[in-house]
């Protein structure tokens, strides 16, 4: 049975970060985005950009978004920007909001949701490579937040997220809510969004990473979100966007931390997983992994 590897280190620091990507043994080419939540104003979960400089710099990366489909601090681009300048991003790399200047359409070949058509911010196609750098949470929408959810409501415009809540009904950011009955279509929505980015970026030219601290409930999008109660875990790294999830998910759900029981419910309450579940049957990856703990040099 093929498996995966997932890099992982309990060393949640700018150094350990660089650690973890040099041991996936990837070069990005060109032009590299670097995709992150730059996070809702109020909220304070987001990754810091002090700990993640010294390796957006190593790749020259330049830090991409796409506005929000909800009406907070970043619907609009010029909030979107002052968010950016007042989280501290614009000070330690190039940022691009990527639909400032329209959207463009990615082919999807295959699935049942999105009708063959994922929308994203015309500046992807000004980049050649991606790191897709995580904060792996909860989600007060798709119960957690990683890499697939990074990869498909974060590079989608927009109009392009209103099209993927409502699976494929409507690209209105006013009338997406319309549809959040169908939980299970939503993730499979998101799962289809990242076949279009993979496909289209090349998947040998995305690695993904996954930083599993401020482990709240509820997403970097959330303006008042709720404390951690888990403890940290520590940084996972892969080529594989399937696999980094299901490490992460599974290291929450058996770990012996008191804290977990509101993440545990929560993904549990939004059947989370079934985006790595609908993700695998697409052929985005594998939910068999193995763990290659670089803090000991070896597997866990």
């Amino acid at each position: 049975m093929e498996t995966s590897k997932v890099y992982f280190t309990r060393n949640i620091s700018p150094e350990g970060l660089i650690q973890i990507f040099d041991a996936m043994g990837v070069k990005l080419k060109g032009n590299v985005a670097v995709k992150l939540s730059t996070g809702e104003p109020g909220g304070h979960n987001f990754l810091n950009p002090l700990l993640i400089a010294p390796l957006v710099s190593k790749l020259g990366g330049t830090i991409v978004e796409c506005l929000t489909a909800y009406h907070g601090k970043r619907f609009e681009a010029s909030d979107h920007w002052q968010a950016i300048r007042d989280h501290g991003f614009e000070a330690i790399a190039p940022c691009d909001i990527m639909d400032e200047n329209g959207e463009m359409q990615l082919r999807i070949d295959g699935g049942k949701r999105l009708k063959n058509t994922n929308i994203v911010g015309e500046h992807l196609r000004n980049y050649d490579s991606m790191l897709m750098l995580s904060h792996f949470k909860g989600h007060q929408m798709a119960g957690m937040g990683g890499a697939l959810k990074n990869m498909s409501i974060g590079v989608a415009s927009k109009r392009g997220k209103a099209w993927i809540h409502s699976w494929g009904n409507t690209t209105e950011p006013d009338e997406y809510c319309n549809f959040a009955e169908n939980q299970d279509a939503f993730l499979e929505s998101m799962a289809e969004a990242c076949m279009g980015v993979m496909d289209y970026m090349g998947r040998e030219n995305i690695v993904y990473i996954n930083v599993a601290n401020n482990l709240s409930i509820d997403c970097d999008c959330n303006s008042n979100p709720q404390a951690p109660k888990m403890q940290d875990i520590g940084i996972f790294a892969s080529t594989d966007p399937v696999a980094i999830d299901q490490s992460c998910y599974d290291t929450i759900m058996n770990s012996a931390d008191e804290g977990k029981d509101d993440l545990v419910n929560r993904m549990l309450d939004k059947h989370a997983i079934h985006i790595v579940e609908e993700a695998e049957n697409l052929g985005l990856g594998n939910r068999n992994y193995e763990i290659i703990d670089i803090d000991n040099k070896g597997n866990v």
